[in-house]
């Protein structure tokens, strides 16, 4: 075991750090008031190379593996989260889930785009009134000669309305049966493929989330990705890479609002003395210290087994669901170490503590990572 950064992990910290003071830190609040999602941002973000951070070289990616992914997302998401939210679902969702499932051809005709940062992906699977319970999905694909007809709606989707292509997965079969839906590619400007309703949100507001609609939208069989009927098998395997992702900006959160509150705690003065002095504040900042460290060991381990291609899914689901609920904790106690200054917008505590919320909630909520956890525990 390795604890320690390798040279090309260093390599990336540092250029990500020195990108999101120039490109990112001063229009944090500007984007979050105004719920601006800077697409411009992503481009650029392309170029360097980290909007297809697991995507091979011959692809247009990076080529490197999931311990560097965490550091990107990290490394971002202690600046603005809501960045760190982006980048996540970018990678992890859509162009991961083409990479994973689709064919040479496919592969040829999507990726390098989304890899490059040419165009913004988006993944579809939640749905009104389907949460959790994605076997529920009323969104249904007939098949029409060699096209499929979707009709129905996609909600809390990452990048519905700025994204230039959806992964999508839809209901061919009956209702509640788990090979009863597929997963299709569908390009922005597809008749019948429209956004709706932009979500205002308590965080992650410059991570734009939105409505996928369908109306009758036609499209190829060419698009589909696999076979009929394995698409809720392939999300399920996507969002294994998904709790990383989200466990990734989990800890950038939880990395950020400690860094404000300690560096705060030792500039704040009272009774003659830094409050970083009394023990009250000495012994919150060793629990959240201690509780982030063993986030990232976890996040770690996940990633040394994704890489390695073995079982991932109970390690995934408990790092995530670790590192989601320190990131609440720490931004919580972050606000409570500021005082009356941490409730106000003028110190970045009180953006980590509403980014945090969402990572409890996001690719499966703290209950149902329970519920995956337990239920592989028992099947040993």
């Amino acid at each position: 075991m390795n604890f320690e950064y390798n040279e090309t992990q260093a390599m990336i910290a540092q250029s990500i750090r020195d990108f999101a003071e120039k490109e990112i830190r001063p229009n944090i609040m500007k984007w979050d008031e105004e719920q601006i999602f800077p697409v411009e941002l992503f481009k650029k973000l392309g170029e360097m190379g980290y909007m297809g951070v697991l995507v091979p070289e011959e692809l247009g990616g990076s080529g490197l593996g999931y311990h560097e992914y965490i550091t990107v997302v990290e490394e971002i998401s202690k600046v603005d989260s809501s960045i760190g939210l982006s980048v996540a679902a970018h990678n992890s969702l859509c162009t991961n889930h083409i990479l994973t499932f689709a064919n040479d051809e496919q592969k040829k005709k999507w990726i390098p785009k989304l890899a490059t940062g040419e165009w913004i992906g988006a993944w579809g699977l939640t749905e009104h009134n389907t949460g959790s319970d994605a076997g529920g999905m009323a969104t249904t694909a007939v098949k029409d000669g060699n096209d499929w007809i979707i009709n129905g709606a996609k909600n809390f989707i990452t990048h519905a309305i700025s994204g230039d292509v959806a992964v999508v997965i839809v209901r061919t079969g009956e209702k509640g049966d788990s090979r009863g839906m597929t997963a299709f590619v569908i390009e922005k400007g597809t008749p019948g493929f429209s956004s709706g309703k932009k979500e205002n949100k308590l965080g992650m507001r410059a991570s734009e989330t939105a409505e996928l609609i369908f109306d009758n939208c036609r499209v190829s069989d060419a698009n589909r990705l696999g076979e009929v009927g394995e698409g809720f098998i392939q999300a399920m395997k996507i969002l294994d890479g998904g709790r990383i992702s989200i466990g990734a900006l989990s800890l950038g959160i939880a990395k950020g609002a400690y860094e404000a509150a300690l560096k705060y705690s030792k500039e704040r003065v009272q009774f003659g003395k830094p409050i970083s002095q009394f023990q009250a504040v000495g012994f919150k900042l060793a629990d959240m210290a201690t509780e982030i460290e063993a986030s990232e060991l976890l996040l770690h381990k996940a990633a040394y087994l994704k890489n390695n291609h073995k079982p991932v899914t109970t390690a995934g689901a408990m790092a995530k669901m670790y590192a989601s609920e320190v990131c609440v904790k720490v931004a919580t106690e972050a606000i409570q170490i500021h005082g009356g200054y941490g409730y106000t917008k003028d110190f970045p505590v009180e953006k980590f503590f509403r980014d945090s919320k969402l990572c409890t909630i996001g690719e499966g909520t703290t209950e149902i990572q329970k519920l995956v956890i337990s239920r592989n525990l028992l099947k040993e």
